[in-house]
């Protein structure tokens, strides 16, 4: 007996063009991108209640990071390695530019996830502000090197016009 080793026939046989089922994918892209947001939404007044020892609460991210993120820290208060006070002092607060500042590793990082409880409820006025907040501080850090370098090239072009007066003279 001989092997039948042509792969296409292991395939199913065509449908024909009037029994196929489409489904438009626009459709399911909608439904995907407007699946309600199951993250707990959790206000600013809400967050500000939650600031001691025993029950600290932080806000951090920003419109380049996904957004702000509410993060129950109390129980890693004790283990966090620059000590409770700190985290304390920005307890039911806005931390993100404190975290961010710090320069935390991906392992803070990611411990951070661990805590997360839910997102900080903001207005469309207040996400508008904090977005322009973020592309500011964002253009700063990016713009920062250049500043510099000007700052650097006015000096230079100070000390050679000095030098070339004391040699002129």
């Amino acid at each position: 007996r001989q092997r039948n080793t042509h792969w296409h026939h292991f395939l199913p046989p065509p449908v024909p063009p009037e029994q196929e089922v489409t489904a438009p994918r626009a459709s399911i892209i909608s439904k995907i991108s407007m699946a309600p947001n199951t993250e707990r939404e959790i206000t600013l007044e809400e967050v500000a209640k939650h600031d001691k020892q025993d029950d600290c609460w932080l806000i951090i991210g920003n419109a380049n990071t996904g957004g702000p993120k509410v993060y129950d820290v109390t129980k890693y208060l004790d283990d966090h390695p620059g000590g409770a006070e700190v985290m304390l002092d920005v307890g039911g607060k806005d931390a993100d530019e404190f975290f961010e500042d710090i320069g935390h590793s991906n392992d803070a990082r990611d411990e951070l996830k661990k805590h997360q409880i839910g997102v900080l409820k903001l207005s469309p006025e207040e996400i508008a502000r904090r977005k322009a907040e973020a592309e500011a501080a964002e253009a700063a850090r990016a713009g920062g090197g250049s500043m510099n370098m000007i700052m650097l090239i006015v000096v230079l072009v100070a000390v050679a016009l000095g030098y070339y007066k004391t040699q002129m003279a």
